[in-house]
């Protein structure tokens, strides 16, 4: 990343970028600050291919174009696949490039073992954006606030982030819906997130499996029936309650090893400031009560897939046996 920043301020390019990585707020960042540092507004030295459906004969052949009444040509690559697999021709042609051309390739995974990484790495820079640790999203967080002039406790942010997960992308955006509600105010609070922010469907699951562990059938269900009204597949709720079930007994087995909260969420991939509700949560479950749980989600989808039950009434079913 260090060598990444310094390359765009310094205006020293390598002739290859790969930036890649869950993150892709901070993909496309700096995709844009790139594309603006290597040749700015000049859009007849510039072209951009998204998508699996690339000529690589034709991108090679732009490449080999000598830049119009300019210096530098961009060749921007986005989502292409080719870093996982059939990057082999454009690999062999980045071994040795003109002169002239500047790469970026955007992708979200990639396979180290490919031809085409491997070049990338030796002949370029490969930049992977991680999903941002907690410390790191509360700074940035933190940063805009302070940017529109305003104040935010602890404890606020703390449920400003669990409302909206790790994706800055979409931390960005209810940021900006949360600043205009509080316009004329200089604080924001736990009530101004809960009246604007949007409830990710994951808080809905957490929420409902909650009901359930409760035993509050009702508060389940209603849950379920507000997933439903905002579109939400069945199949897609079940694979998240599944999905939820799944972590559960994770963080029990973990926490049941002794491992620290911080640990837990560590290994099983949750944000410092969640892996603790998780832990709370699991202790309402017995390991084998989560164990049977998973099985009884294998067993709707296998229904479901079979036709005999259908999709929604499935997950109903399944939800009224655990949460009676």
């Amino acid at each position: 990343m260090q060598r990444l920043i310094q390359d765009i301020r310094s205006g020293q390019f390598n002739h290859i970028y790969l930036l890649y990585g869950e993150e892709g707020y901070l993909r496309r960042q700096y995709r844009d600050k790139l594309k603006e540092a290597i040749i700015g507004d000049d859009n007849m030295n510039y072209h951009y291919y998204e998508g699996k459906d690339v000529s690589i004969g034709e991108v090679i052949d732009q490449a080999e174009t000598m830049p119009f009444f300019a210096e530098k040509r961009l060749i921007v690559m986005e989502n292409s696949g080719l870093l996982k697999s059939g990057g082999e021709m454009l690999a062999e042609y980045l071994a040795g490039p003109a002169q002239t051309v500047f790469f970026v390739f955007v992708e979200t995974e990639v396979d180290k073992r490919s031809r085409l990484y491997k070049t990338i790495s030796s002949k370029g820079c490969a930049v992977e954006f991680a999903v941002q640790d907690e410390a790191t999203l509360k700074r940035w967080i933190l940063g805009m606030v302070k940017k529109e002039k305003k104040q935010i406790s602890g404890r606020a942010l703390d449920f400003f982030l669990e409302k909206t997960g790790t994706d800055m992308e979409n931390i960005r955006r209810e940021s900006e819906k949360l600043f205009c509600y509080c316009l004329d105010r200089e604080v924001i609070t736990e009530a101004d997130i809960e009246e604007v922010c949007t409830k990710r469907i994951g808080n809905h699951i957490f929420d409902m499996v909650s009901a359930i562990a409760d035993k509050k059938q009702k508060r389940a269900l209603e849950l379920y029936y507000e997933l439903l009204a905002q579109k939400e597949p069945p199949m897609r709720i079940l694979f998240l309650i599944a999905r939820q079930f799944n972590l559960l007994l994770q963080v029990k087995e973990l926490k049941g090893k002794g491992y620290q909260n911080k640990a837990i969420g560590g290994k099983v991939g949750l944000p410092g400031f969640v892996a603790g509700k998780y832990v709370t949560q699991s202790s309402r479950f017995g390991t084998k009560d989560l164990r049977e749980a998973l099985e009884a989600c294998v067993a709707a989808e296998e229904a479901i897939k079979t036709g005999r039950m259908n999709d929604s009434i499935s997950v109903e079913m399944l939800i009224i046996q655990y949460s009676s």
